[in-house]
């Protein structure tokens, strides 16, 4: 079996352009309220919006020819007749006939014998930066090469030019926003009583219909620019921006704090602790014409309730002298700042920076790849040659780096990418036979005790859309972890309707690696997406058509009954600022009635773009 060719060793530079030195902000500063149109009323004639590529995002798909992977014909009396089962359950065999093989969406089990700076730190040489257009209607992604090609040159750029919105907030670094006409109308869903939702936190309210909160405008950039990690608090929505790390006001959008930073961050952790202290990757400095691709060596933890930074330091390695080691991703287990790169990894204490284990030399090329965190911590590591690599598991003590435990993957494996910790789940594209990018053949849940693999699960890549990032260790999404089960989303087919795509959200058992009984459905012409667990239920995302608004949906983790807790306008304006962002690029918080929506990378913007178009950073939705 061929291998895929493995990236060249990383230079401490990324690509070429560099990330070009801070625009001077527009008047007001940084997030200043964008000036209303010459008619508030917003009575002149619409802008044409721009013609989406035949079954792109949102458009009405052309029927497949019928080939491998279509969905068959309705039966008499539309999709999901009642006398037919509902899509993606096993159909019954006919009277005297063996059972028939599950339906789209419920895989075999495993076959017999089978065990039931990347992120943003440029591992190839550099060069220009290029486009990538996301799949349309939710096709095949990226395969594995090219999304390496593209995460290296930090170019996966998805800016839409957004609806026409205007401020009407003073704040000098934000506002509230309000939309040139109906803001605030939405799809009907009520909350009302008896909508407790037991297994979570996030509550259904009496009125789901949310108005549009606040809009961050996208930073004027010369080059594409990371822009990772966003955080709620109780009181501010932090955001990466440039040179900086900023918190704003939840409702109002007005900058409450500023951390500047001396380089662009890199890669910043998902996890947070409990008092709202998180941690990121940064550049040693801004380009410049001495050093035009500052290297992303430096590590800091941030205190987002203060706007503090609490500390930042470099370290070196056995293997690179008095170089600091650049590192790619980062993430945060309790006290425990582990950090990640094809140098190795290292690990800081969280209150203080105090070094807790560094990059070390082995004679059998081993180092950590990267590292998952949150419950617990543990890595991905890499030993032997170029042409024979070996990955292993480990479930790792959080303050010595000691292994608790290792799991050693199957061969043809070059990457793998920690989805949860605890309990311990891994994805892998094994021997690259995914076939579309998503880095995901299979998952392992392995008993991080023990070490030893409880059940290998087959995630046929025609069949499922959770993916991950091609180097990075912890970079999945459109999955949850919980209820000792796996959730994830079917890709796309066709739906009921006349016209329109949809999915459902099913879930593997971490124990049988079977699919569990029951699906969420997203509905004709929308497509769900899980965001994250709320205690036993799965906290989802609803991608709307081309003229609805989006919604934000309770699944219980046992039944699958779904609760509307969110439904966003469907004006254009606002339709159009919330879908100029893509699911699969950009960051989605929901917390408590409000959903922040906001770009991982941004760049300069197109020329050939309408002036009408807007771009966004961040926009947020209410149901306050």
């Amino acid at each position: 079996m061929t291998q895929p060719p493995q990236p060249p060793q990383p230079p401490n530079e990324p690509p070429q352009g560099g990330f070009g030195p801070p625009q001077d902000p527009p008047p007001g500063g940084f997030g200043a309220p964008t000036p209303p149109p010459a008619d508030p009323l917003a009575k002149q004639p619409p802008a044409t919006p721009p013609t989406p590529p035949a079954g792109g995002y949102g458009s009405p798909p052309t029927p497949p020819a019928g080939g491998y992977g279509s969905p068959p014909p309705p039966p008499a009396g539309g999709y999901g007749a009642p006398q037919t089962p509902a899509y993606g359950y096993p159909q019954a065999p006919p009277p005297g006939q063996p059972p028939t093989q599950p339906g789209y969406g419920f895989p075999q089990g495993p076959p017999p014998g089978m065990h039931p700076e990347q992120g943003y730190g440029y591992p190839t040489a550099p060069m220009q930066p290029q486009y990538v257009a996301p799949q349309p209607g939710g096709g095949k992604k990226f395969n594995t090469q090219m999304k390496i090609i593209v995460a290296a040159v930090v170019a996966v750029v998805l800016i839409v030019g957004g609806g026409v919105l205007y401020a009407t907030g003073s704040g000098d670094e934000g506002g509230k926003q309000d939309v040139a006409s109906g803001g605030t109308t939405g799809g009907e869903g009520k909350g009302g009583e008896g909508d407790g939702l037991a297994g979570g936190t996030e509550k259904a309210p009496s009125d789901t219909k949310s108005k549009i909160g606040f809009q961050l405008p996208h930073p004027k950039v010369t080059d594409t620019t990371v822009v990772d990690g966003s955080w709620v608090t109780d009181k501010v929505y932090v955001k990466t921006g440039v040179y900086e790390v900023a918190g704003y006001d939840l409702a109002k959008g007005t900058k409450v704090w500023s951390i500047p930073l001396k380089g662009q961050v890199c890669a910043a952790s998902r996890h947070m602790s409990k008092d709202y202290r998180t941690a990121v990757v940064f550049q040693e400095g801004k380009p410049s014409a001495a050093d035009k691709y500052p290297s992303c060596n430096q590590v800091g933890a941030l205190d987002l309730a203060t706007g503090k930074l609490m500390w930042s330091k470099s370290v070196t390695s056995a293997s690179s002298g008095d170089k600091p080691v650049r590192f790619g991703e980062v993430t945060l287990s309790g006290s425990t700042v582990a950090a990640g790169g094809t140098s190795g990894g290292a690990a800081f204490n969280l209150a203080d920076g105090a070094e807790l284990w560094k990059p070390k030399a082995d004679t059998n090329n081993c180092y950590d790849m990267g590292y998952g965190g949150g419950d617990a911590l543990a890595v991905v590591r890499k030993c032997g040659s170029y042409d024979a690599p070996q990955l292993t598991i480990q479930a790792l003590n959080p303050t010595t780096g000691a292994p608790l435990s290792s799991y050693a993957m199957p061969a043809g494996v070059e990457y793998a990418s920690i989805v949860s910790t605890k309990p311990l789940v891994v994805a892998a594209d094994v021997g690259d036979t995914a076939g579309d990018g998503s880095s995901i053949s299979d998952f392992f849940s392995i008993d991080a005790a023990t070490g030893k693999l409880i059940v290998r699960i087959s995630a046929d890549a025609d069949k499922y859309a959770a993916e991950c990032g091609s180097t990075e260790v912890e970079q999945c999404g459109s999955l949850a972890v919980g209820n000792n089960r796996i959730y994830v989303p079917t890709e796309e087919h066709e739906g009921g309707g006349e016209y329109g795509d949809t999915n459902e959200i099913v879930a593997f058992d971490l124990t049988t690696g079977k699919l569990v009984g029951g699906r969420a459905d997203a509905g004709d012409r929308y497509t769900l997406t899980p965001l994250r667990m709320d205690d036993t239920n799965v906290i989802a995302y609803k991608r709307p058509p081309y003229d609805k608004g989006g919604q934000i949906v309770s699944i219980d983790g046992s039944t699958f009954k779904e609760t509307v807790l969110m439904v966003n306008p469907d004006d254009e304006a606002v339709r159009d600022a919330e879908t100029s962002f893509s699911v699969d690029y950009a960051e989605f918080i929901y917390e408590k009635g409000r959903l922040f929506i906001s770009e991982k990378m941004v760049s300069e913007p197109s020329k050939s773009g309408s002036l009408d178009d807007k771009q966004y950073l961040v926009v947020s939705f209410s149901t306050d």
